[in-house]
Protein backbone atom coordinates (compact mmCIF):
# COMPACT_ATOMS: atom_id res chain seq x y z
CA UNK A 1 0.00 0.00 0.00
CA UNK A 2 1.20 3.50 -0.84
CA UNK A 3 2.41 5.24 2.47
CA UNK A 4 0.34 8.22 1.84
CA UNK A 5 -2.70 6.26 1.49
CA UNK A 6 -1.82 4.28 4.53
CA UNK A 7 -1.36 7.80 6.60
CA UNK A 8 -4.81 8.68 5.21
CA UNK A 9 -6.21 5.82 6.32
CA UNK A 10 -4.80 6.37 9.61
CA UNK A 11 -5.77 9.74 10.69
CA UNK A 12 -9.33 9.41 9.66
CA UNK A 13 -9.07 6.18 11.98
CA UNK A 14 -7.28 8.49 14.50
CA UNK A 15 -9.97 11.11 14.37
CA UNK A 16 -13.11 8.89 14.45
CA UNK A 17 -11.94 7.42 17.66
CA UNK A 18 -10.47 10.49 19.22
CA UNK A 19 -14.40 11.44 18.14
CA UNK A 20 -15.88 8.87 19.57
CA UNK A 21 -13.80 9.50 23.03
CA UNK A 22 -14.81 12.84 22.84
CA UNK A 23 -18.77 12.23 22.89
CA UNK A 24 -18.32 10.21 25.68
CA UNK A 25 -20.42 11.87 28.66
CA UNK A 26 -17.37 12.86 30.69
CA UNK A 27 -18.98 12.44 34.16
CA UNK A 28 -19.50 8.79 32.96
CA UNK A 29 -15.62 8.19 33.82
CA UNK A 30 -15.21 10.54 36.36
CA UNK A 31 -18.15 10.35 38.79
CA UNK A 32 -18.21 7.10 41.11
CA UNK A 33 -22.44 7.25 42.21
CA UNK A 34 -22.53 3.79 44.72
CA UNK A 35 -25.56 1.59 43.55
CA UNK A 36 -28.20 3.18 44.86
CA UNK A 37 -27.46 7.15 44.22
CA UNK A 38 -28.82 7.35 40.96
CA UNK A 39 -30.95 5.59 38.67
CA UNK A 40 -30.26 1.93 37.77
CA UNK A 41 -30.00 3.53 33.99
CA UNK A 42 -27.63 6.01 35.09
CA UNK A 43 -25.34 3.16 36.46
CA UNK A 44 -25.87 1.19 33.46
CA UNK A 45 -24.69 4.18 30.85
CA UNK A 46 -21.89 4.71 33.59
CA UNK A 47 -20.34 1.14 33.04
CA UNK A 48 -21.55 1.14 29.25
CA UNK A 49 -19.28 3.99 28.74
CA UNK A 50 -16.44 3.06 30.16
CA UNK A 51 -16.91 0.00 28.55
CA UNK A 52 -16.93 1.80 25.39
CA UNK A 53 -13.67 4.17 26.64
CA UNK A 54 -11.58 1.29 27.40
CA UNK A 55 -12.78 -0.86 23.59
CA UNK A 56 -11.67 3.21 22.21
CA UNK A 57 -8.31 3.70 24.31
CA UNK A 58 -7.63 -0.06 22.68
CA UNK A 59 -8.42 0.88 19.26
CA UNK A 60 -6.42 3.64 19.69
CA UNK A 61 -2.96 1.54 20.67
CA UNK A 62 -3.75 0.10 17.80
CA UNK A 63 -3.85 2.92 15.48
CA UNK A 64 -0.16 3.66 17.40
CA UNK A 65 0.91 0.38 16.50
CA UNK A 66 0.06 1.04 13.00
CA UNK A 67 2.05 4.52 12.75
CA UNK A 68 4.80 3.31 13.84
CA UNK A 69 4.93 0.42 11.75
CA UNK A 70 4.41 2.85 8.70
CA UNK A 71 7.30 5.25 10.20
CA UNK A 72 9.54 1.80 10.49
CA UNK A 73 9.00 0.41 6.98
CA UNK A 74 6.82 -2.62 7.63
CA UNK A 75 3.05 -1.21 7.54
CA UNK A 76 0.88 -3.71 5.58
CA UNK A 77 3.05 -6.46 6.52
CA UNK A 78 1.56 -9.48 8.80
CA UNK A 79 3.54 -8.87 12.65
CA UNK A 80 3.16 -12.61 12.90
CA UNK A 81 4.65 -13.54 9.65
CA UNK A 82 6.11 -10.77 7.64
CA UNK A 83 3.60 -11.73 4.88
CA UNK A 84 1.90 -9.15 3.34
CA UNK A 85 -1.53 -7.86 4.36
CA UNK A 86 -3.98 -7.41 1.04
CA UNK A 87 -4.30 -3.95 0.26
CA UNK A 88 -8.44 -4.49 0.16
CA UNK A 89 -7.92 -5.51 4.00
CA UNK A 90 -5.94 -2.69 4.91
CA UNK A 91 -8.57 0.00 3.70
CA UNK A 92 -11.00 -1.89 5.61
CA UNK A 93 -9.15 -2.11 8.71
CA UNK A 94 -6.08 0.03 8.33
CA UNK A 95 -4.51 -1.27 11.84
CA UNK A 96 -4.74 -5.28 10.79
CA UNK A 97 -1.63 -6.26 12.36
CA UNK A 98 -2.20 -10.22 10.37
CA UNK A 99 -3.88 -11.41 7.26
CA UNK A 100 -6.91 -13.30 7.54
CA UNK A 101 -6.22 -16.70 6.86
CA UNK A 102 -3.79 -15.94 10.27
CA UNK A 103 -6.95 -14.26 11.91
CA UNK A 104 -8.95 -17.61 11.20
CA UNK A 105 -6.23 -20.03 12.35
CA UNK A 106 -6.68 -18.07 16.12
CA UNK A 107 -10.28 -18.15 15.96
CA UNK A 108 -10.18 -14.04 15.95
CA UNK A 109 -12.36 -13.11 13.12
Amino acid sequence: MDPDRARQLLERERERIERALADLDPKSADDRDEPGEGGSEDLYQKEFDEGRAGDLREQLEAVERAEARLAAGTYGLSTQSGMPIPDERLESLPTAERTVQEEHADGRA
